[in-house]
């Protein structure tokens, strides 16, 4: 069956089409998709199929009858559903079999921030009538990388996370989830939700930080007040210093955990350790 990527030149898009190749699944049958479509050269080289595709602007053609879509959600946040509703559409307009959706978790159950544009898009999805499956993707490892930095550089790792647990996973297991199910037979109208196997607190990841380091770290939980003023004295912007604490806001109310097991069943294998994770990055010297 074939298969379009879309957002194929970010991080987890590309993650999910070297995964499709990994599987043995044929190049030719994938349609690999970005803005940029220079940078999907290397691809091309491999024999998969690329293509230019503008979520502000979904160009028909691109999107065929019969195919299985990873709509990767858009990194615009506000203007996300207006984006996603363009492809849904181009989507039903050439007859795909199935749209498969990278979500938030518990889309529509959650206080989570970046949810509200996640359930306005999957509701958009089951309107439309095409079969779906929503990825309902946990919190990356690598959104922790510059905490472990400032670890690194500091001691010390700050928050106002409280005891809220994370289940977190690399994106590379999240796209090797995707990639299954688009390749993979019986995911039709089905929600995963998605994370590692093992959640950890900001105050155990400062504990993972320590001893990939060898040194002592430690996490300053403060209140959010205070969080929000210590980030803006970093240097922070006010509007990303008020996004991080709403993060940190949301882990304490338990909006970063799953216990679903989905992630690893539709692996095959257990989850990337965050473990693992923070010791690579204490190898990499620094280099973001």
């Amino acid at each position: 069956m074939p298969l379009v990527v879309t957002g194929a030149t970010g991080q987890l898009g590309r993650l999910v089409v070297e995964a499709l190749l990994e599987r043995g699944t044929a190049p030719d049958s994938i349609t690999a998709t970005g803005r940029a479509v220079d940078r999907l050269g290397d691809l091309a080289d491999r024999g998969v199929r690329t293509a230019a595709f503008d979520f502000d602007a979904p160009a028909d053609g691109v999107i065929g009858a019969g195919d299985v879509v990873l709509l990767v959600s858009g990194s615009e946040v506000g203007r996300r559903v207006d984006q996603h509703r363009g492809v849904v559409d181009a989507a039903v307009r050439a007859g795909a079999a199935r749209i498969v959706y990278t979500s938030a978790l518990f889309a529509d159950d959650t206080p989570l921030i970046l949810a509200p544009e996640h359930a306005a898009t999957e509701a958009i999805i089951r309107s439309s009538g095409l079969p779906f499956t929503f990825l309902r993707n946990g919190w990356y490892s690598e959104n922790y990388r510059p905490a472990f930095e400032q670890a690194r550089q500091s001691g010390s790792i700050l928050g106002s996370a409280r005891a809220g647990r994370v289940s977190a996973a690399p994106r590379a297991d999240f796209a090797a989830a995707a990639a299954a199910v688009l390749a993979g037979p019986g995911h039709e109208n089905a929600v995963y939700e998605l994370g590692g196997d093992s959640a950890f607190t900001l105050d155990e990841l400062a504990g993972m930080a320590g001893r990939a380091l060898a040194t002592d770290v430690v996490y300053r939980d403060v209140d959010a007040v205070e969080h929000e003023r210590l980030l803006r004295e970093a240097g922070v912007d006010a509007a990303t210093a008020g996004f991080l604490v709403g993060l940190d806001r949301n882990t304490a109310e338990g909006a970063l955990f799953t216990g679903s097991g989905d992630l690893s069943r539709l692996l095959g294998r257990p989850t990337t350790p965050m473990e693992e994770t923070v010791r690579s990055w204490a190898g990499a010297g620094g280099a973001l």
